[in-house]
């Protein structure tokens, strides 16, 4: 989907490109992100042609969902009592499969979570999925709801390899820590035998970048830098590899970044991010693109 924009970066209207996986607004020119995490408000429509061979758009009712066993498909009218006929009520209402309206309020809170957060409706229907599951197979008993959804919505993101972390789903959850819904979902991931796809550093590079207001040269030269270490035997998170990048390849630039700004974007602790600068440092002039930094200038670097 692309249409035209302001961009602050380039001064000037761009193109842009909506994101639909992550739902960033993004300038096509420089790469920069207009609006994170944006949620498609639009209606759905369908169109019916009546006997008149009109072909009106007419808004229909929410979709069926296939996770259900019936209830969303079929109206369910029950046999009246004889004491409803009696006073003339032939109809009445029967309650939904008892399993049917549990999944349903599970569902929208997941929609909720989902729309908090700014996923998209695939991600939505699979967190749904796996919810089911879990469910059926009975994984999570004794676990608070909140840790399990959001476990369900964390494992959904990361089967897209969509780079969402532990932290965010925490400020959607009721106040939970990032260790329930951690548990929750290695238990998870063991008892359903979830394969969650890994999410490289690279995944993090454009959103945390545009956190910090990096300028464009310099998010190309972290996102370089980044490629480079994946042949690197460097045993640290993602998110610690890239935080250290950052840090590093902000030193050399006159749009220099601290390790407390950096920590805050990136959700990775001060002391975590000076351990990976000190285990990438040896490889500075190997990860460094040389248009962006000379080996005079890397020689400066500090190693601490």
């Amino acid at each position: 989907m692309e249409k035209d924009s302001y961009c602050l970066e380039c001064k000037k209207t761009t193109e842009i490109v909506v994101d639909n996986r992550t739902g960033d607004t993004i300038c096509a020119e420089c790469g920069l992100v207009l609006d994170a995490r944006s949620i498609q408000e639009t209606m759905e429509w369908r169109t019916f042609t009546d006997d008149n061979n009109d072909r009106d758009p007419n808004r229909v009712g929410k979709a069926e969902n296939p996770l259900l066993s019936y209830a969303n498909l079929i109206t369910h009218i029950s046999n009246p009592k004889p004491s409803d006929v009696s006073k003339g009520n032939v109809l009445s209402r029967k309650r939904l499969h008892d399993s049917d309206g549990v999944l349903i309020r599970r569902f929208g809170l997941i929609a909720d979570m989902a729309d908090r957060l700014g996923l998209q409706q695939t991600i939505q229907h699979r967190a749904g999925e796996i919810y089911k599951d879990v469910e059926e197979h009975k994984t999570c008993r004794g676990r608070k709801l909140d840790a399990v959804l959001a476990a369900c919505m964390f494992i959904a993101c990361r089967e897209s390899k969509l780079s969402r972390t532990l932290k965010e789903f925490t400020t959607v959850s009721n106040g939970l820590k990032e260790k329930e819904i951690n548990k929750a979902v290695d238990q998870i991931r063991k008892r359903l035998e979830v394969q969650m796809g890994a999410v490289q550093a690279g995944e993090y590079v454009r959103r945390f970048c545009s956190y910090l207001g990096m300028n464009t040269k310099t998010v190309k030269a972290v996102h370089e830098a980044v490629v480079r270490t994946e042949d690197l035997d460097v045993r640290r998170s993602p998110k610690s590899v890239l935080a250290a990048i950052i840090y590093m390849i902000t030193q050399l630039s006159v749009d220099k970044k601290s390790l407390k700004d950096i920590s805050l974007a990136a959700e990775v602790a001060q002391g975590t991010i000076k351990k990976s600068y000190k285990d990438l440092f040896p490889y500075a002039p190997k990860i460094i693109p040389n248009w962006f930094a000379n080996e005079d200038d890397i020689k400066k670097l500090s190693d601490s």
